[in-house]
């Protein structure tokens, strides 16, 4: 059984929340071949996935997709999830998407609330400790919703949290995984195609900066290129076939 995973707060957190997240084997069990066979075949059109290749199967692993649509948080684990990797994935949620039925869902699935304008000490925090017991976590680095088709700004929290990984358990080699997701739609209903691509990691050791601001700024700079990289580029129905992972 999965354990709960909690953090706990002390004098330098600067809010009192605690922070965790879990995964419910039952419903794990229940949702990945429900969503991969049933629900999301019969909402969506064509589900194209490419990359599977470069999810890392062990080590720490942030995987930092672009944010077009509340699908995502399902769109995602069907690309990587246990049916494909064989790991659980964790979620940083903005706190707002974590609300009725889907937020149900995703409380008992590995998500948990950050404030995209103030992250908390405890969320940061709890990321830490998730990718220190060498876990994948989902962290959407625009921060919120864009339902255009370009890569948006990205936050450095998602650059600063894996180097915070690093600097605490040295050789982890902790990485973060550029994914792209579109849609046909900007707010995808039924029959949208769905195209998922997944880059080569970013190894995060190789951003070794005495500088964590510089570090974090380059490794920010390069996820974001991988980013653009991905979505920006035409994706052929020919050289994607449909994922059966």
């Amino acid at each position: 059984m999965t354990q709960p995973h909690s953090s706990q707060n002390d004098s330098e957190m600067t809010q009192t929340t605690t922070v965790g997240s879990r995964v419910s084997p039952w419903l794990a069990r229940l949702l990945y071949p429900l969503g991969r066979y049933i629900v999301l075949p019969l909402y969506f059109g064509r589900i194209e996935v490419s990359g599977q290749e470069n999810i890392p199967r062990t080590c720490p692993v942030i995987l930092a997709p672009t944010h077009r649509s509340r699908w995502d948080a399902f769109i995602v684990p069907y690309a990587t999830g246990r049916m494909v990797s064989g790991r659980d994935l964790y979620f940083m949620v903005s706190a707002n998407e974590i609300k009725g039925l889907q937020g149900w869902f995703i409380r008992r699935m590995g998500g948990f609330p950050v404030d995209t304008d103030r992250p908390g000490m405890g969320s940061l925090r709890h990321s830490v400790e998730l990718l220190c017991e060498d876990e994948m976590l989902v962290i959407f680095p625009e921060g919120g919703i864009y339902r255009d088709q370009q890569v948006h700004p990205l936050k450095r929290g998602v650059a600063r949290i894996a180097l915070e990984v690093e600097s605490l358990k040295p050789g982890s080699g902790v990485k973060i995984l550029p994914i792209s997701v579109k849609y046909t739609q900007p707010y995808p209903g039924w029959g949208t195609d769905v195209q998922v691509k997944i880059g080569s990691p970013l190894n995060v050791a190789d951003y070794d900066d005495p500088s964590v601001k510089k570090s974090s700024e380059q490794l920010t700079t390069d996820l974001e290129a991988a980013l653009k990289d991905l979505h920006e580029e035409r994706l052929s129905e020919d050289s994607l076939p449909i994922s059966t992972a």
